[in-house]
């Protein structure tokens, strides 16, 4: 499994601490909402609520430079507009790593 890194986020601002963390805050207080978001929604297996909410976490695992996760998310987000749960494990374990990542910042 890829590891969040700063190659993205550090490319975003320029050299400017403030825009990093403004960045960083961006991700500390919206990913936690959004992945419970995305939580209830699967339960309710309201797929296209899903797609949506895998759609704006797909941008964060972009800008945490996970390449191969943002494509994996880019097949689930499809699979979803067809009303299927393909690769959810697998983005699943995305969101996981994410959260780690933003305890360990946090």
């Amino acid at each position: 499994m890829e590891t969040p890194n700063y190659t993205i986020i550090n490319a975003l601002a320029k050299g400017d601490d403030e825009v990093k963390k403004m960045i960083l805050e961006v991700l500390i207080e919206e990913f936690p909402l959004e992945k419970e978001s995305y939580f209830n929604s699967f339960k309710l297996k309201d797929f296209k609520q899903t797609q949506e909410i895998v759609h704006k976490i797909k941008h964060k695992i972009s800008v945490l430079g996970l390449d191969k996760s943002y494509e994996l998310a880019n097949i689930y987000e499809n699979n979803l507009l067809n009303s299927s749960i393909e690769n959810h494990k697998d983005f699943e374990k995305t969101l996981e790593v994410i959260s780690s990542f933003i305890k360990s910042i946090s």
